[in-house]
């Protein structure tokens, strides 16, 4: 009865599978399901027969299977899982002696004597593959070993010291510490020194669902400054996180804005710049209302803030009573539309800042990408840096007004002091995804995407750099640039480093633009459906983790039967093997996504030993355009479960749907690793270490209730930045599985990890309080977007 029972449930399976892979037939997919689902039928009928060949037949199906895997995969573990896990279980089920013995027993021809309860040839099969699968445990074709050999040398590289005095570490944005008292043998020991918890959490009601804290604090004048995604400000005493002050501005959530964030706050030392300007000492320097100043940004109803550091208040004597509008000059802004996620930079005695907008929220109207920069003392416009006029830097007057549907630079800048140049790294303009309408000769196009210097004093341009060409896939430059000298090829170079969402890490001599790492032009198609005109070429780094070509057999699941539906979404969706397959109507795969494989998290640099840290990810997106009508041209459009499509591009020709490429359980369409860790020498080029980073424990499921308990070490999407410090460590958070670790820098092996309370889309930083101790400080809030775990904590280590 038992067997009967068992090739019935075989049966079912076996249809059902057999269902599928004739769907993957008709859409020109592979014919190994069909095949296999053939051969189950019959071990099936075969068991129900009570015909002991049965176990011969599905033995043999285990080793065709196997060939098959390897063929297709080779020895990565995970993607045997959808191939082979299930027909394993089935084969170690029919290889129990209470499924061989009936059928022995039921065979008339068998003598009693030969009857037995091991079928040879079926469990030496089980137990051959058992112990694969265990040698497997122990292997990882993503994971590249190497140990970095470059000595430390001597730099005049700024790096962060004692302090973290700007969102990168310090004005070259390398987040990189010279502190090593936490270094690669102590590391271990590394336990929570205090826990603040901010207290400032989301409002289901009015806030966004992208609600993320993702603020890197700073530490400097004897305290810790960090902000909230209601741009609250808190200041800390750093070696205890007890509250010294804390402003709270006017509440503008909006369940409607699309992010909802800040990322970090500026310091301004009115003493320190005058005496820098005047080579007098800072103690010296005239005294002067609110004369250390944080400087900060609203999300919505944007206004530049200063406040006084010590206080917390208003600075009375900048802009208005310590506030600037942003929206002056900018002419009618629509609700939610214009926003300031990105921290404010501020050199020398200016404060600059972009701004960003709606994507594909409309068609006309959107805000300015003007680039401005403002009197750090007063809140004056000093200049402006328009995309659609970039040789007007001079202020408008009143009344006058920026264009709208500009390029904008959400993202952070960077500013090279010395030399007198700001670096802008702009990204696309709205509408992202559709470029019907733009004009290929104007000015904001020739910006889209581009890496921009100014003049630092007047904002007129100095050199431009274009990342990518006629953008219609939201390539925004999402990461502040880095500065330092590298020695490429026995060659010494000002450089600036610049990750993107493609995947190209271009190096660019920062006072010229020109390539330091070479660059090629690829072709890309210009074949689209609704009249695009496609750019015949793309530049790609000779530096770059630009995700390899999907393939049928680049399709995952955790069951055959949803990555047979991955693999037929992968042949019914346009691909067409790159990054820049276009849009349609039927559906395209953009892989790498929206999200980039780089984004605002950039990448840690150690100076002194050339080595660059970065965390890319490989997520693969689908884009499809919706044709609007004159009936919903100003109308929402909802998907089937009634939730509004976010670029909708009103009064446009398109909306877009944008989903991950993913099954019906939720789980990305292509295998992992979806994040990792590598470790680029920027004196060769040469990547010297992979790996991948993030487990599955606390994930989101829609298979199951609650979070997913167990950790697969898997490599997860990692949205933020690293750490990388003298000590020889590299500090990570931002994987969607809300573990902080630490890595050794010359190895990539893991020294250290503790689970947070909240997801740590965040990057942190370091610093030296007055005790002498050296402390790791990170915000575990989550990502609204992403689904981690939400919170409210700012948490510091230190060694115990």
């Amino acid at each position: 009865m038992l067997n009967k029972i068992t090739s019935i449930v075989i049966a079912l399976l076996a249809i059902a599978l057999l269902y599928m892979g004739i769907k993957l037939l008709m859409v020109g997919g592979s014919p190994a399901y069909f095949l296999i689902a053939l051969v189950l039928l019959a071990t099936a009928g075969l068991l129900f027969l009570q015909k002991k060949i049965a176990l011969t037949v599905y033995a043999f199906l285990m080793w065709a299977i196997l060939i098959w895997i390897v063929a297709e995969v080779g020895l990565d573990k995970w993607q045997w899982i959808p191939r082979g896990a299930l027909f394993a279980l089935i084969g170690f089920w029919l290889a129990m002696p209470f499924v061989v013995k009936p059928l022995y027993k039921a065979a008339a021809t068998t003598p009693e004597s030969e009857r037995q309860k091991f079928h040879p040839f079926l469990g030496g099969t089980v137990g051959v593959m058992i112990l694969m699968v265990i040698a497997l445990l122990f292997y990882d074709p993503v994971r590249e070993k190497g140990n970095i050999e470059n000595p430390a040398e001597a730099t005049d590289a700024a790096v962060a010291d004692q302090d973290w005095t700007a969102y990168g570490g310090n004005s070259d944005a390398l987040r990189y510490s010279k502190l090593a008292q936490i270094n690669s043998k102590n590391v271990k020991n590394l336990k929570v020194a205090w826990e603040y918890h901010t207290g400032d959490l989301r409002d289901s009601k009015i806030d966004a669902s992208e609600y993320t804290f993702e603020a890197t604090p700073l530490k400097v004048n004897d305290t810790l400054y960090l902000c909230t995604a209601h741009n609250q400000i808190h200041a800390l005493i750093p070696e205890t996180g007890q509250l010294k002050w804390k402003y709270i501005p006017q509440r503008e959530g909006s369940y409607l804005q699309q992010h909802q964030t800040c990322r970090g706050v500026s310091y301004f030392d009115i003493k320190a710049v005058k005496a820098s300007a005047n080579n007098v000492s800072p103690a010296t320097a005239a005294p002067q209302e609110c004369s250390k100043r944080i400087i900060t940004t609203t999300a919505t109803a944007p206004k530049l803030i200063a406040l006084d550091a010590d206080t917390g208040k208003l600075c009375s004597s900048f802009g208005d009573n310590g506030e600037v509008d942003l929206t002056k000059n900018m002419g009618k802004i629509l609700p939610h539309v214009y926003m300031q996620t990105a921290v404010p930079l501020v050199a020398n005695n200016l404060i600059i800042i972009g701004g960003s907008v709606m994507d594909n929220g409309y068609n006309s109207g959107n805000p300015s990408g003007v680039i401005r920069a403002y009197d750090a003392i007063t809140g004056q416009l000093v200049w402006n840096f328009d995309p659609a006029n970039p040789e007007l830097t001079q202020p408008l007057a009143e009344g006058q007004q920026y264009p709208y549907d500009t390029t904008v630079a959400w993202s952070t800048f960077t500013a090279d002091i010395k030399n007198g140049l700001v670096y802008v790294p702009f990204g696309n303009a709205s509408p992202d995804l559709l470029g019907l309408d733009r004009d290929p000769a104007s000015n904001s196009e020739k910006f889209r995407d581009a890496l921009v210097a100014l003049d630092l004093n007047t904002g007129k341009l100095k050199w431009s750099f274009q990342t990518s060409y006629h953008d219609l896939w939201d390539r925004d430059n999402p990461a502040q640039p880095s500065l330092l000298d590298i020695d490429y090829k026995g060659q010494k170079s000002p450089a600036i480093i610049l990750p993107t969402k493609v995947g190209n890490i271009f190096v660019l001599n920062r006072l010229t633009g020109k390539p330091i790492y070479p660059i090629e032009q690829v072709k890309v198609s210009t074949q689209g459906d609704i009249g695009e005109k496609y750019a015949p070429t793309q530049p790609k780094s000779s530096l770059n983790f630009i995700p390899e070509m999907l393939t049928e057999a680049s399709m995952w699941g955790i069951t055959p039967f949803d990555q047979i539906q991955c693999r037929i979404d992968f042949n019914k969706n346009r691909y067409d093997g790159n990054p820049w397959t276009p849009s349609t109507e039927k559906g395209s795969i953009i892989f790498p996504g929206n999200i980039g494989v780089f984004n605002w998290g950039s990448v840690s640099i150690d100076p002194e030993r050339q080595i660059l840290i970065g965390s890319p990810v490989r997520l693969a997106y689908l884009y499809k355009l919706i044709k609007r009508t004159p009936e919903t041209e100003e109308k929402r459009l909802f998907t089937q479960a009634n939730t509004p499509y976010w670029n909708e591009n009103f009064e446009g020709h398109y909306a877009t749907q944008i989903k991950q490429f993913a099954s019906n359980l939720g789980i990305p369409c292509i295998a992992p690793p979806w994040g990792r860790l590598a470790a680029v020498n920027l004196k060769t080029g040469k990547t010297e270490w992979i790996r991948r980073v993030g487990n599955t424990k606390n994930l989101k499921t829609t298979f199951l209730p609650g979070r997913f308990p167990i950790g697969f070490n898997m490599g997860m999407l990692a949205h933020g930045g690293t750490l990388t410090t003298k000590g020889g460590i590299v500090f990570q958070a931002a994987t969607a599985d809300n573990f902080f670790r630490a890595y050794e820098i010359n190895t990539g092996k893991k020294l250290w990890q503790t689970e947070l309370p909240a997801g740590g889309q965040a990057t942190p930083a370091t610093f030296m309080g007055k005790d002498k101790t050296q402390y790791v400080v990170l915000a575990a809030g989550g990502h609204g977007s992403l689904g981690t775990q939400l919170g409210d904590s700012m948490i510091a280590y230190k060694v115990k």
